[in-house]
């Protein structure tokens, strides 16, 4: 097997599915070695992993382990630990982070791919919620990109409606790109207060209400961002604490992955079975960037696939079958 420098390397290398097939299987077959948590929930399932050949057959790790457990494949002191957000009593995420180099690339790799270079960008960032607590991947990759921006004007508005407001005026004007970056409640905030006319604007929703305003379904809530902004897309971003990688839409509530994610769809009654184009279950996703944790998560969202390799998000179910799955390797 490669050494674990090698596989690093390969994961940002990825151009066919051969590809990603050769490369999700060395890094399985490392996590599976290496991982305590991931080879017992394995080895619970009694699976032979001399038997899997393809990505799609590698085992999911339910995303439930990582509120009670420290999933790493190797031993090491975190540089950093990024940590979910939760209501006050609700036990969180948290995943320790060996290498931030890799997240960085992933991230800017991917923003690249997808809108190309950070330089063009004035990055206005709206994320009073997680900026009033330590430990989010989101504010990480945020404060990077509004650096790398190298823009006077880039930069994070906690609650700053009116000041961000009054740079959205200035910059309507000048011929830079825009991104404005936000938790779904704080950006509707800000468009029942200061709405503004600016169709050129790429605005991006991350998140949920997180308990500040009542829940909107996808379509009524672009629709009233699209009116109080004068856009025609309201583009999304699907990260989590777990993953060192995001997938992103442009519009219409479709995601695309980079090439080293990708994303499948579990039944929700059999969670070992992966179905097929255009059928609704939970997200399973492989996230090859998170090496040094585990690749393979099982998500609590409901989504399905498209021909394409496109993806939609459907909503959240609450695993009750998983509640348990912390006896497989106490």
């Amino acid at each position: 097997m490669p050494e674990i420098g090698a596989i690093e390397n390969s994961i940002f290398n990825i151009h066919t599915i051969d590809d990603f097939n050769a490369v999700a299987l060395e890094i399985f077959h490392y996590q599976y070695k290496n991982n305590i948590v991931y080879k017992r929930f394995v080895d619970f399932l009694n699976v032979d992993i001399g038997s899997i050949k393809n990505y799609s057959q590698i085992p999911f790790l339910p995303i439930e382990f990582y509120k009670q457990h420290n999933v790493v494949s190797g031993s090491f002191v975190p540089i950093t630990t990024f940590t979910s957000s939760g209501t006050t009593g609700v036990q969180t995420s948290k995943h320790l982070v060996k290498d931030l180099s890799l997240y960085e690339r992933s991230f800017r790799e991917a923003f690249d791919l997808f809108f190309g270079k950070i330089t063009d960008y004035t990055v206005l960032v709206l994320l009073p919620s997680y900026l009033e607590r330590e430990g989010s991947s989101l504010v990480y990759m945020a404060d990077n990109l509004i650096t790398e921006s190298r823009n006077p004007n880039s930069g994070f508005y906690l609650a700053e409606y009116e000041k961000l407001s009054n740079i959205l005026q200035s910059l309507r004007e000048t011929k830079q790109k825009v991104l404005l970056l936000g938790v779904t409640y704080a950006l509707l905030d800000l468009a029942e207060n200061y709405p503004i006319d600016f169709p050129e604007l790429i605005l991006m929703e991350t998140g949920g209400m997180k308990g500040r305003r009542k829940e909107l379904v996808r379509d009524e809530l672009h629709n009233y961002l699209k009116s109080s902004f004068g856009v025609s897309n309201i583009y999304s971003e699907y990260g989590m604490t777990e993953l060192l990688s995001q997938s992103y839409s442009q519009g219409g509530g479709i995601f695309n992955s980079p090439p080293w994610m990708k994303i499948l769809i579990r039944d929700v009654n059999d969670p070992l079975t992966i179905l097929s184009e255009n059928r609704t279950g939970g997200i399973n996703v492989i996230d090859l960037a998170n090496i040094h944790s585990c690749s393979f998560i099982a998500t609590q969202d409901l989504g399905k696939n498209h021909s394409n390799g496109s993806f939609e998000i459907l909503g959240r179910f609450d695993n009750s079958d998983i509640r348990g799955c912390n006896l497989m390797i106490g």
